[in-house]
């Protein structure tokens, strides 16, 4: 090792310390702040599960019990407040990402964890990505902000289905919360970003594919906090086309209140963006490309045209304001891709447009390596507690690996090579590993 090797390797090591000397300085008690830095440092060094049993192994060889105990305690019985962790990151986190330009976006998203039984807290057979189909799982939702060069996660909860959430007893023995009740993945989200403001998080333009962006109420929420949004939307979304809206309301007929209310009639009717896609001529069709992807620039072809929302006008006295209505159709596909309705002003670029909306990627890339480096789905424990403790951890964890890069670029699989494991007892096999 040269001596500038030993130089980087010690000035790593002081800027781990000071990180998680800011992290561990919320969590109330002192007795936590040794288990908690051992817990970070486990999630980052390499191993094929992130458990606590694993990581008490590769942490401390020699008395793997006692570590095993230390680590679960702070992890599921420790009550600490994840919020406050999870906010020291971002005060650790955000001036590193900064240096590379301010925030941009606000993705919301959620993840899913496959799960056997029916005891882990949130666990029900939903829709999980991971495996591409409904099966049993819990779900979390998350913000993360981002700018063109790095992402954070600012805020995670677990979704509770309502089945859960109406279950005393399972609600009990899993730890949640008396003020958690039911709330839909839209609603945790608009919670979040509401938070968010308040906290003071730099804002950004809200971006989620079309789970959140074909909920009418989600954009109404986003648009009242302030934020622009570029929010995905399904094919059978309904809008007015350019020029076109819902009737004024009906003229007064003498007698009681005048009507109030919009209208349609059989000649005027909102349509599909899919229809309205398939209806536009060939000059309205742009190839953009939004980045250099791996191997090569990611393009594709897009229009872009001024619309307004038709859900549920007719209960209301006033048209949906104009948004964006932005659509992908791959040269050579037999129909449009995407859609995202979008808030950004009127004189919004079409290049500008594609760009934003592609920024989504990001969260992807969260998830990704969170799962995979950092081991966001390993946790086994069964409790509302020890599941968003686990998530903050993971993500303090993340969040150091996300400033080292904004230090350190292009590096964007950087791992702090000095952070090392010692040698693992002779047969030790953790619960949960392949071999096992």
């Amino acid at each position: 090792m040269t001596g500038q090797d030993v130089g980087l390797e010690r000035t790593g090591k002081r800027r781990f310390a000071a990180y998680l000397d800011a992290i561990t300085a919320v969590l109330g008690r002192a007795s936590r702040v040794d288990p908690a830095r051992a817990y970070c440092t486990g999630l980052l060094l390499p191993g094929e599960r992130k458990s606590v049993e694993p990581m008490a192994a590769r942490l401390e060889p020699g008395r793997v019990q006692a570590a095993h105990q230390s680590l679960h305690h702070v992890v599921a019985k420790a009550e600490w407040d994840d919020a406050a962790v999870l906010g020291a990151v971002r005060e650790q986190v955000l001036p590193a990402m900064e240096r590379h330009g301010p925030v941009a976006y606000w993705i919301v998203d959620d993840t899913a964890f496959p799960k056997q039984g029916t005891r882990s807290v949130g666990v029900a057979r939903q829709y999980c990505g991971q495996l591409g189909k409904r099966d049993n799982c819990q779900v979390a939702v998350s913000l993360s902000v981002a700018n063109e060069h790095a992402s954070l996660p600012v805020a995670y909860q677990l979704y509770l289905p309502e089945a859960w959430a109406e279950d005393r007893a399972r609600r009990a023995k899993a730890g949640v919360p008396e003020a958690v009740a039911f709330e839909t993945k839209t609603a945790i989200a608009l919670g979040q970003i509401r938070q968010a403001l308040a906290d003071g998080v730099p804002e950004g333009i809200v971006l989620g594919d079309a789970g959140y962006g074909d909920e009418t109420e989600f954009r109404a929420g986003v648009s009242a906090l302030g934020p622009h949004y570029v929010l995905g939307v399904r094919p059978g979304t309904t809008v007015w086309p350019p020029g076109t809206g819902p009737l004024p309301p009906a003229p007064r007929s003498g007698r009681g209140r005048p009507p109030t209310r919009l209208r349609r009639s059989p000649e005027n009717q909102p349509v599909s963006v899919k229809a309205l896609a398939v209806d536009q001529p060939a000059s309205a069709w742009r190839a953009v490309t939004w980045r250099e992807g791996s191997q090569t620039a990611l393009s594709s072809r897009f229009a872009a045209l001024r619309v307004r929302p038709a859900h549920r006008d007719t209960t209301r006295t006033a048209p949906w304001p104009e948004e964006w209505l932005l659509i992908e159709w791959p040269e050579g596909e037999a129909e449009p891709s995407k859609y995202w309705l979008s808030t950004l002003p009127p004189r919004t670029a079409l290049k500008r447009l594609v760009h934003v909306a592609k920024a989504r990627w990001r969260i992807e890339r969260d998830y990704q390596e969170l799962k995979q480096e950092i081991g966001l789905g390993h946790y086994e424990g069964r409790g509302w507690r020890g599941f968003h403790h686990h998530a903050s951890l993971c993500v303090a964890a993340y969040g150091f690996l996300m400033a080292e890069r904004c230090l350190f670029p292009p590096h964007d699989r950087f791992t702090p090579d000095w952070i090392a494991a010692p040698a693992l007892p002779r047969g030790f096999q953790p619960r949960g590993s392949a071999a096992a």
